[in-house]
C-alpha cells in the first residue's frame, strides 16, 4: 500500500501542513517537531512526489549543475561547495560533467529538464550556446559560474581573470624574468582574459611579445608536460625562464616534465599556476599560484540562483571576485638559463 502525506502526519501527530513545511524546508516550528516528521518519513519510506509538485507550480527544489570537467580539482572542489550550499538551502542538485562535449551538453540539459529542475548553474565552456539561449528565452533561471559570456543575458559569477593573468605575469617580471611563456586553455573565455592580462603586464614592463612563448592547449596534466616539451625545442636563448600556466593541471604537467628533463624549479625555471586547489600545496616544491575564492564563489552562485527561482525575476547581476597571488616555492629571481 502506498504511503501518503496523510499517513506521515497521523503517525507523527502533526498536521498535513506541518509535514509539507518539513518537506519544503519552510515555516517556523520546533526543531524537535521537524526532526520527528523526518524520522517518520524515513520509517514509513515516504518520498514526496517532486514531479507532482512541479506540475502544481510548486517546483521540485532541485538545481542542475553542469561542470566542465569534474576530474579537474578546481571543479570538484567547486561542486562540493555548491552541493553543500544547495542542501543548506533545502534543495537538491544534479551534477553533470560535460567534458567540453557538445553531445553531452545537449543530453544533460534535456535530462535535467525532464527532471523538472528549477534552475541551472553552468560552469562549462558551452559550445552550443543556442541551447542556453533557449533556456533563457523560456525564463528558466540560469547562472553562469566562472564563464562571463557577454552573449548571454543572465547573472554571472566569476573571478577577475584579466587581473589574475596580470598579477601572475607581473610577479615573474618583478623577479627579473623577461622570457615568460604562457600556457592557456583553448576555447576558454576565462583563459582569453588571463592571456590579455599576461600581454598587458608585458606591455607595462616594455617586454616584447614572443608568439612562440604563447601556447593554447586543452587543460590536462599530460598537455602541461607536452607544452614544456614544446618550449624546450626552442633555441636556448629563447627558452622561457618563467611560465604562467592558466590552470593547475597544466602547471603540474610542467613540473613533471621539468623533473624528467632535470630542470630545477625554481632555480632554473619559475612557475605560476592558477586556481589554488589542493594540488597547489601538495606538490614539491609547493606551487605559487593565483587563488580563486572557491568557497565564496560557489555559495554566492547558489544564493543568487535560489533568489531568482523564488522571486521569478532574473537580476542579470555580474559578481566579480578578486584573485589573490599566493607566493610559495616555485618562483624566484631569474638565474642562468637551463
Amino acid at each position: 500500500m502506498k504511503v501518503t502525506i496523510y499517513d506521515v502526519a497521523k503517525k507523527a501527530g502533526v498536521s498535513i501542513a506541518t509535514v509539507s513545511k518539513v518537506i519544503n524546508n519552510t515555516g517556523n516550528m520546533r526543531e524537535s517537531t521537524r526532526q520527528r516528521v523526518k524520522e517518520v518519513m524515513e520509517e514509513l519510506n515516504y518520498y514526496p512526489n517532486v514531479l507532482a509538485s512541479a506540475l502544481m507550480g510548486k517546483g521540485t527544489k532541485t538545481i542542475g549543475f553542469l561542470v566542465q570537467d569534474i576530474s579537474n580539482p578546481f571543479f570538484s572542489q567547486l561542486a562540493k561547495v555548491i552541493e553543500d550550499r544547495v542542501h543548506e538551502k533545502g534543495f537538491n542538485v544534479f551534477i553533470s560533467s560535460t567534458d567540453d562535449d557538445e553531445v553531452k551538453e545537449k543530453k544533460y540539459i534535456e535530462l535535467m529538464e525532464q527532471k523538472q529542475v528549477d534552475g541551472f548553474i553552468v560552469s562549462s565552456t558551452y559550445k552550443n550556446k543556442d541551447i542556453l539561449k533557449n533556456l533563457i528565452e523560456r525564463d528558466l533561471p540560469l547562472i553562469m559560474l566562472t564563464q562571463d559570456d557577454p552573449e548571454l543575458n543572465v547573472s554571472k559569477v566569476s573571478i577577475d581573470d584579466f587581473k589574475g593573468g596580470y598579477e601572475a605575469t607581473s610577479h615573474l617580471l618583478q623577479n627579473g624574468h623577461r622570457k615568460i611563456a604562457i600556457i592557456a586553455e583553448k576555447l576558454s573565455n576565462s583563459s582569453d582574459k588571463r592571456l590579455e592580462g599576461y600581454l598587458s603586464a608585458l606591455k607595462t614592463y616594455d617586454v616584447q611579445v614572443n608568439k612562440d612563448l604563447i601556447i593554447r592547449i586543452n587543460p590536462s596534466i599530460e598537455n602541461g608536460m607536452k607544452s614544456l616539451n614544446m618550449l624546450l625545442k626552442l633555441a636556448r636563448e629563447y627558452r622561457p625562464t618563467g611560465i604562467f600556466a592558466c590552470n593547475e593541471q597544466l602547471a603540474i604537467g610542467v613540473m613533471l616534465a621539468a623533473r624528467e628533463h632535470g630542470i630545477q624549479i625554481p632555480n632554473e625555471l619559475s612557475l605560476v599556476g592558477f586556481d589554488d586547489t589542493i594540488l597547489a600545496t601538495t606538490t614539491v616544491p609547493r606551487l605559487t599560484t593565483i587563488a580563486q575564492p572557491i568557497e565564496e564563489m560557489g555559495r554566492k552562485t547558489v544564493d543568487l540562483l535560489i533568489e531568482e527561482i523564488e522571486s521569478g525575476v532574473s537580476k542579470q547581476e555580474r559578481v566579480l571576485f578578486n584573485p589573490q597571488l599566493i607566493i610559495r616555492e616555485t618562483t624566484g629571481r631569474v638565474q642562468n638559463n637551463y
